[in-house]
């Protein structure tokens, strides 16, 4: 049994951390309906007058000013002031610049690396959590172990963020996104130092969770952004890091959708309303070189109202035979998910203080087996392990909605409600067949632009089986709190 002690030091380093960096002077702040759809694609340009901040650095007066309609959401202290889209094209690149930087730039070095606009940055994000549950947390994520502290994520970046704002000339950028923690086994991609969950069904892994090259183009439409590599699936809600997300745990809608594709994808925007999508990777989280990676197609559109209070982002985020792939590795008969689906996310702003986003995803999969991806290593108290379950014959489907709505009441501050309801038809996603409820409640708290902390309690269930506790129980009431420090 692992010493718990680890994890309390790691609880009280990062509560030493925040009060320190709470007592600091906080970093600048970042700059930052389907009633008036626009037919035949039109363009609201000359409804909108964007502008440069009036803060704005003279000397910046000459630059590029954004393209795309202004961003809805103040940020912070919400995670994102942006509505659901990745990437955007009519951007500027982010001007956060957090502590390792900052020293970055002092360097005799400072100055030409400040002009590259290469960044490296990262946090570090934990959690303690009181259960209902003795075992184990699933089907539910991250927080899988019950009334435990964990290090959720380590999170290490280089980066070159393309300007797609500027309408002159190619740009090149890229990312490069290492992670360290429990969290890793829901960025586990087959063929991305996937043995550590696949082969061993380890607590802790690392993962290269992004690794992608973007080419940006002005010459297509209004832009166009190319990217090669790999990439966080783009249409939903949580499917983000720690910081980017609205609260610690994650609703079962999400735990069982993909996280990374691998492959190249187009990103066109075609006016300020509307941007199309098309790609083609391997497979739903399966690199090209893995064994049961399979040519698989994305098609997405995103449009923004004109008064910038909605957004609709509709993707087929995967289409192709559907089939469960079954192949022998690690001397077993094991496979890898394939199915297909299509998600869409409804988001509306009511004012700068309280805003909605609906996400809904349909998912259909031939003869997979009970469980989905299964892992050649033991069976662990945190579940997973035990190889591949039973076989499910002909299609079977999956699916759900989630809603969060979120209302800010400081500068620093935001409560969540969240609320789903989702369906896995025969267990091949969750391995518990059945009609499952969550409803959670968070508050989030920006102590500066370092340091961030957020309690949440939620209730979890299946109505038909025993699905939480690794079978043992039909529900469960979950509290906790994660604290995210950036460098």
């Amino acid at each position: 049994m692992r010493n718990s002690n680890n994890r309390y030091a790691l609880l009280l380093i990062l509560i030493g951390i925040a009060i320190c960096s709470a007592t600091e002077t906080a970093l600048a702040e970042s700059i930052e309906g389907f009633y008036n759809m626009p037919g035949d694609f039109a363009d609201c340009s000359e409804e909108q007058n964007i502008t440069s901040p009036s803060q704005e650095d003279k000397s910046k007066e000459d630059e590029p000013k954004r393209r795309a309609l202004p961003a809805p959401f103040p940020s912070p202290p919400f995670p994102s002031g942006e509505y659901q889209g990745s990437p955007l094209v009519g951007v500027l690149p982010s001007d956060s610049v957090y502590p390792l930087m900052k020293r970055i730039y002092q360097t005799p070095c400072g100055e030409a690396i400040k002009n590259s606009r290469i960044k490296a940055y990262g946090w570090l994000n934990g959690s303690a959590n009181l259960s209902a549950c003795r075992h184990s947390n699933t089907p539910d994520s991250y927080w899988i172990v019950p009334n435990r502290v964990e290090l959720d994520q380590f999170i290490f970046r280089v980066e070159r963020e393309v300007n797609s704002a500027q309408t002159d000339h190619f740009d090149i950028g890229f990312r490069s996104t290492f992670l360290y923690g429990i969290d890793y086994r829901y960025m586990t991609s087959g063929g991305w130092t996937s043995g550590q969950l696949l082969k061993h069904n380890k607590l802790y892994g690392y993962d290269f969770t992004e690794q992608y090259v973007d080419i940006y183009t002005p010459n297509v439409a209004e832009g166009m952004i190319l990217r090669l590599g790999r990439w966080i699936a783009c249409p939903d809600i949580e499917t983000q890091f720690a910081p980017d997300n609205y609260m610690g745990t994650h609703s079962l809608l999400f735990t069982f959708d993909t996280y990374t594709q691998t492959g190249i994808m187009a990103t066109i925007m075609l006016n300020k309303n509307w941007t199309v999508q098309a790609a083609i990777h391997a497979g739903t989280d399966m690199a090209p070189w893995y064994k049961g990676a399979v040519p698989t197609a994305m098609f997405g559109v995103r449009w923004v109202s004109c008064d910038n209070n909605d957004s609709v982002y509709l993707v087929l985020n995967a289409i192709n035979s559907a089939k469960f792939q079954r192949f022998k590795m690690y001397g077993q008969e094991l496979g890898h998910d394939n199915f297909n689906y299509v998600v869409g996310t409804w988001q509306h702003k009511f004012n700068d203080e309280i805003h909605t986003k609906t996400e809904s995803y349909f998912m259909w999969q031939q003869d997979a087996v009970v469980g989905g991806t299964p892992s050649a290593g033991p069976v662990k108290s945190f579940g997973g392990g035990g190889g591949i379950g039973a076989d499910i014959h002909g299609t079977t489907l999956t699916y759900g909605v989630v809603n969060y709505t979120m209302f800010k009441f400081t500068d620093k501050d935001f409560i969540t409600v969240r609320n789903e309801v989702w369906r896995d038809e025969d267990g091949e996603r969750s391995a518990f067949a059945g009609t499952y409820t969550s409803h959670a409640i968070g508050l989030t708290h920006n102590f500066n632009t370092l340091v961030q902390i957020r309690p949440e309690i939620g209730y979890y269930r299946n109505w038909s089986y025993k699905a939480f506790d690794l079978g043992k129980k039909k529900g469960m009431l979950l509290a906790g709190v994660d604290m995210t420090v950036r460098f």
